[in-house]
C-alpha cells in the first residue's frame, strides 16, 4: 500500500513537495483554505483536495475533528505543515493521532519568538537582550536598562509581521492598551542595527547536511513596513562571515531539537560590535522566492529534498544529499505601479526567472562570480525603483511576498 502524506497549506506554496512525495509513489491529500482552492496547485500530484474556511485551518477542535475524520478511512503515515503558520497546527495533530514528526513542545521553538529567544539564551546562543511583555516591573526594568529603540514583536507571526518599532518608553504603554489581552502574545526586544542574513539547511538525523548562507539587501522588516526593493543574495562560500554563520546556524539548530527536516534561520550582524545575533528560525522553507533563489544557486531544491527526506524517514532509509553546485544568484523583487508591468528591458544574460505576479516585479540573476551577481541585483534594484516601484502600507493580517 503507497504511504499516504497529508500536507496542511494556509498559504499557496509547497507544490514542488507535492509533486515529489507523488513521484516517490506516495497517496497525497492536500488541506488548504477556501480562499485558496482556485490557486496553481499541481492537481495531478495531489490525490485528495480538501477545503475548509480559513479561521477553521487554526481553530480547535475543527482542526483535529476534521483531520480525525479523514483518518477513519486513510492510514496517514506523515502529516506536513507547508507554511510557518501551520507548523504548530501540524505538531498538534502529529501529537493527539500519534503520528511521527516534530511535536508541540519542540515547534514551540520554531514558531514562538519568545520560546526560541529563551531556548537560545539559555544555551549560550548570543541573542538580542529581550523581555516577555506580562509583568510591567520587568517591563520598566528592561528599558531603563537597555537602551532604546526596541521592537515589539508578535510571539507567532511569520517573517516581518506585526512588527512594531519603540522608540521611547512612553510609546510602549499605548500599545499595550491597544493589544489588551493579546499583549502577552508578544516580545519586547533591543533593536540592533544591522545587516540581516539567512541561512537555510537541511537536517537528518540531527546532522545539518546542508546549508546556505546569505545576506538581504536591507532587513524585511524594513521593506515589509516601509516599501523599497527586496534583495537577497548568497554569501562566497568559505568566507570569513560565511564561515561564523555556519557555526552558529549549527549551534541553534542543536539547540532547538531539530531531529530531520528544513529550516530557513535570520541572524543579524550589529553595527556597533561586528559580532552575528540570532533572530529567529523556523522548520520550513524560506518564503518570498528565497528557495528559487537558492535552487539557481545550488542545483537543489529544497522542498523536494524535504519530501526525500521524509520519505526516507518513513520506508526506513538511509537520506543521502544531492551534491550541489557552489555558484551565486541574487533576488530581486518589489511592488509594481502597475497591474502588470513591462520588464522586456531587462535582457542580461544572468537572468535566470522573472516574477509573474500582479503588481510585482522581480528577477533572479546566477554567475559563478560573486561579484558580478552583486552588482547586477545593485544595478536591477536601483532601476527597478525608478521604473517601477510603488509602495503600500501592509493590510492588517498581509504576508510579506
Amino acid at each position: 500500500m503507497a504511504p499516504t502524506i497529508l500536507c496542511l497549506a494556509s498559504y499557496f506554496k509547497g507544490g514542488a513537495f507535492l509533486e515529489e512525495c507523488k513521484r516517490l509513489g506516495c497517496h497525497t491529500i492536500l488541506v488548504t483554505s477556501q480562499d485558496l482552492e482556485h490557486e496553481a496547485w499541481p492537481r495531478a500530484a495531489i490525490d485528495e483536495f480538501f477545503v475548509m474556511p480559513f479561521v477553521n485551518l487554526f481553530k480547535q477542535p475543527d482542526i483535529t475533528y476534521a483531520v480525525s475524520y479523514l483518518a477513519r478511512t486513510r492510514r496517514l503515515d506523515r502529516i506536513i505543515a507547508l507554511d510557518d503558520f501551520d507548523v504548530e497546527t501540524v505538531a498538534d495533530l502529529r501529537e493527539h493521532l500519534r503520528i511521527p514528526g516534530m511535536g508541540g513542545s519542540t515547534a514551540r521553538y520554531f514558531r514562538d519568538k519568545l520560546a526560541m529567544r529563551v531556548q537560545a539564551r539559555d544555551e549560550g546562543i548570543p541573542v538580542p537582550d529581550f523581555v516577555h511583555v506580562l509583568n510591567y516591573d520587568d517591563l520598566r526594568e528592561f528599558m531603563g536598562r537597555v537602551p532604546g529603540p526596541w521592537v515589539l514583536k508578535p510571539r507567532s507571526e511569520a517573517s516581518s509581521m506585526g512588527i512594531r518599532k519603540v522608540n521611547r518608553a512612553d510609546e510602549l504603554w499605548p500599545m499595550l492598551e491597544e493589544l489588551g489581552d493579546r499583549q502577552t502574545f508578544y516580545v519586547l526586544e533591543q533593536f540592533v542595527p544591522g545587516d540581516v542574513f539567512h541561512v537555510d539547511s537541511v537536517v537528518w538525523n540531527k546532522q545539518v547536511l546542508f546549508t546556505v548562507c546569505s545576506q538581504y539587501g536591507q532587513p524585511p522588516m524594513a521593506v515589509y513596513q516601509g516599501g523599497g526593493v527586496f534583495i537577497s543574495s548568497n554569501l562566497p562560500y568559505h568566507a570569513p562571515a560565511e564561515q561564523a554563520l555556519q557555526a552558529l546556524n549549527r549551534e541553534v539548530i542543536a539547540a532547538m531539537g531539530m531531529v530531520r527536516g528544513v529550516t530557513h534561520a535570520e541572524f543579524i550582524r550589529a553595527d556597533a560590535d561586528g559580532a552575528f545575533y540570532f533572530l529567529e528560525i523556523a522548520a520550513r522553507v524560506g518564503g518570498a522566492y528565497l528557495d528559487v533563489m537558492l535552487e539557481h544557486a545550488t542545483g537543489l531544491n529544497l522542498w523536494r529534498e524535504w519530501a526525500r527526506l521524509e520519505m526516507a524517514h518513513l520506508q526506513k532509509e538511509e537520506y543521502t544529499l544531492p551534491a550541489a553546485r557552489a555558484t551565486y544568484a541574487g533576488l530581486v523583487v518589489s511592488l509594481a505601479k502597475e497591474a502588470w508591468p513591462d520588464a522586456t528591458a531587462y535582457q542580461d544574460a544572468e537572468i535566470v526567472w522573472r516574477l509573474q505576479k500582479e503588481h510585482h516585479v522581480g528577477f533572479i540573476v546566477a554567475s559563478p562570480d560573486p561579484a558580478h551577481v552583486q552588482h547586477l541585483i545593485a544595478t536591477y534594484a536601483e532601476r527597478i525603483a525608478q521604473d517601477f516601484t510603488a509602495t503600500a502600507p501592509p493590510k492588517s493580517g498581509e504576508r510579506p511576498v
